[in-house]
């Protein structure tokens, strides 16, 4: 698939503070792409050099093979940005500020039928100051699509969002890219990135330590899953040993978490609970997910 951002070698540097330091990366057509890490890991900065805001020290990016700094006006009609602070007045209303931005463009979509989609169409009398926090996100994303285009660009979508907004707008977000378009975004949520994401690309300290599908993260980095089951079966831990791929059996109660690693792990400690004829009251597999990588690359938690 053709590539439509990408990034080589980028570089900028705030005073004695390196924020973004030989970063590399490739977009390609019709996916959605995570740039993930903590905050201040030079998410925003790398995201704000890609859409053209902001003048890199060194390196080449290229957003739908033109320069985003010196052909802005080429690709205002191309791409679609939500920044991560975003503002209106406060009395504006809601169809106003889609009807103030269709005018900036030659070619746009039907505002109304936009705010339906984005479920705002309740809301189309609405003043901005009136509005929760989810609704002025689908607002803000209704501001980026209302010129149909090509690429998005969204930073910190839905940080101190409630989790029934949030999936909301997640669910907006895959709409998005089924519509043949494709996402460029920022998230210092693990769980976010893992739900939407193609591909991610891991950013600590402005620098990228990691690029791939979460999946295949999550099988490079952290292969081990665990099996927790409970019963009243008072045997020893030692019937489990034969398990192949078994790291660790740990006992507390009733309760026994079993470690281990391969495909067929899981499987291998179900047969194992039906030959011993074993009674499981409770059982539950535990399997690592994109914030365990995280933690294991970086090898610290996610910063506030």
């Amino acid at each position: 698939m053709p590539s439509v951002v990408s990034v080589q070698g980028l570089r900028k540097v705030y005073g004695s503070t390196v924020a973004v330091d030989d970063v590399s990366f490739e977009v390609l057509e019709g996916e959605i792409f995570g740039l993930i890490g903590p905050n201040g890991a030079g998410k925003t900065t790398t995201m704000e050099c890609t859409e053209g805001l902001r003048q890199p020290d060194r390196g080449t990016i290229r957003v739908l093979s033109k320069d985003p700094a010196k052909d802005a006006d080429e690709l205002q009609n191309r791409i679609g940005v939500q920044l991560q602070q975003a503002h209106l007045q406060k009395r504006i209303k809601v169809w106003e500020a889609v009807d103030l931005w269709a005018s900036l463009y030659p070619q746009t979509v039907d505002g109304d039928a936009l705010l339906e989609r984005l479920g705002l169409d309740t809301k189309r009398d609405a003043w901005f100051m009136t509005l929760s926090g989810g609704q002025k996100q689908r607002l803000f994303i209704a501001l980026a699509l209302i010129h149909d285009p090509e690429l998005v660009f969204l930073d910190e979508l839905t940080t101190g969002l409630d989790p029934q907004a949030r999936r909301t707008i997640w669910s907006l977000i895959t709409d998005i890219r089924d519509q043949g378009k494709t996402v460029l975004l920022t998230t210092h949520l693990m769980e976010e990135a893992e739900r939407l994401c193609d591909r991610v690309a891991i950013i600590e300290h402005g620098r990228v330590i990691e690029i791939d599908t979460p999946a295949a993260l999550v099988r490079r980095h952290c292969p081990q899953r665990s099996v927790a089951f409970s019963t009243d079966w008072d045997g020893s831990t030692d019937t489990f040993q034969t398990i192949q791929g078994l790291d660790s059996v740990q006992r507390a109660d009733r309760t026994y978490t079993l470690a281990g690693q391969g495909d067929d792990f899981v499987t291998e400690v179900i047969q194992c609970i039906s030959q011993q004829s074993i009674r499981v009251t409770d059982f539950r597999t535990i399997l690592p997910t994109l914030e365990d990588v995280f933690l294991e690359l970086t090898g610290h938690g996610i910063r506030d």
